[in-house]
């Protein structure tokens, strides 16, 4: 067959010529094919979809009713660019109540369309040729991936258990700091579920300004704490100087799809990706926006609920888990618990990786979860399992669970 002559053009940053003949299968394509092949070898058997990284309820009902209500409105049909100063100001007034931050409007907030389109935009405002992004593994690669398209270098730091499943700043060297122009952090984490405390926050912004660094705190899942008070980077002394957080609506109101979250912080920065932005979309539908507002300002009817939802089932789980052998924990935040991976069941089976132990409990046990072996060997359990029918439901998913995970032994 005669090579598509596309082949020697497409830019080195995705693969150059050799882009599209790369037969490694990623861990999450691995995973759909190991769900849709349990899935059809056990028609008879729910598979307990735990992987899953969103929301696995609707948005708030007057959210859903103010958006078609906006959506009909002649006004909302135009492009909304930089944002609907509504919006700004709502987001703006809900750091405030939740957060303690003050944002002067629009000089410190903008909008995005979602976390990842922000995250993707910043490398181009900041990241020239050899510099150098830190980002924190495991977690979300796509500031990393934009910083390489950059030409920029990836230093990645590791999240250990016995750190607290913080990043170790000191462990840097002169000239990786010297290069460094960006700091990725995310709090409360994906996938471990660690929650930032102050301390933390204040080293952060205390090697930032030692280093001229721009800290990017992506804080999609801030609202889900769920025995601390939310905390944000910019709250602090001078956090506002030396970062810029992301915020978003998808985790903790049940919006992920909506793609809609907004970068706040330094103004300096917010003008630099709001520059970039406007050169990268035309912002996101005006009645998306509008009806934003209606959770923004009735967070206190929504976010807490969605919070005792996850918190719950983060105790079943834990529970099980630990009865099984698991050394499992209740994370501070986010929806996913982080937990080791067995190295072998007691009838011989063996797990070398976390991804061993992951597909091994997609096919045996019709149990999906992520894998993570970025450093050791964890594996990640969400609590957006789909539960349509309430608590009653719940319990039957989580009680089929531990009857699961119970039928065999772990040797860890």
């Amino acid at each position: 067959m005669t090579e598509n002559y596309l082949q020697n053009n497409f830019a080195e940053r995705i693969g150059g010529n050799r882009f599209g003949k790369d037969t490694k299968i990623y861990k999450f394509e691995k995973i759909k094919r190991a769900k849709r092949e349990a899935v059809k070898e056990n028609p008879n058997v729910s598979l307990i979809d735990m992987g899953v990284g969103e929301p696995d309820e609707m948005a708030h009902p007057a959210v859903i009713r103010r958006l078609i209500d906006e959506a009909s409105k002649w006004e909302n049909r135009q492009y909304t660019d930089n944002g609907v100063v509504e919006f700004q100001n709502a987001a703006a007034e809900y750091m405030k109540e939740v957060f303690n931050v003050k944002l002067e409007v629009p000089e410190e907030i903008c909008h995005a369309v979602g976390s990842k389109s922000a995250l993707s935009l910043l490398p181009v405002a900041f990241i020239n040729p050899g510099d150098i992004t830190l980002t924190t593994i495991p977690g979300y690669p796509v500031l990393g991936t934009w910083t390489r398209y950059m030409g920029g270098e990836i230093v990645n730091l590791p999240l250990k258990e016995e750190n607290s499943f913080f990043p170790d700043l000191d462990s840097l060297s002169d000239e990786e700091k010297r290069k460094a122009k960006l700091l990725y952090i995310n709090y409360p984490n994906n996938p471990t579920g660690a929650v930032a405390n102050e301390e933390f926050y204040t080293k952060v912004i205390n090697f930032a300004k030692q280093n001229n660094v721009l800290i990017v705190s992506d804080a999609a899942y801030a609202p889900l704490t769920f025995d601390k008070k939310p905390l944000s980077i910019l709250s602090l002394p001078e956090g506002k100087k030396y970062a810029i957080e992301l915020q978003s609506m998808s985790k903790g109101f049940n919006m992920t799809g909506w793609r809609l979250s907004w970068v706040c912080g330094n103004p300096l920065a917010v003008k630099a990706f709001a520059s970039v932005k406007d050169n990268a979309d035309s912002g996101q539908f005006a009645a998306i926006q509008k009806a934003s507002i209606e959770a923004l300002k009735n967070w206190k009817k929504i976010t807490p609920a969605i919070n005792e939802k996850y918190k719950r089932r983060m105790k079943k789980l834990v529970k099980t888990l630990k009865s099984c052998g698991f050394p499992a924990k209740e994370p501070e935040g986010s929806f996913y618990l982080y937990v080791k991976a067995p190295k072998a069941t007691e009838d011989g089976t063996v797990f070398n990786t976390a991804e061993d132990f992951s597909q091994w409990l997609i096919k045996e046990k019709l149990i999906s979860s992520v894998p993570w072996d970025d450093v050791g060997h964890y594996v990640r359990f969400g609590a957006t399992f789909i539960a349509k029918e309430g608590i009653k439901e719940e319990e039957k998913v989580l009680n089929e669970f531990e009857k699961r995970l119970n039928s065999s032994t772990f040797i860890f």
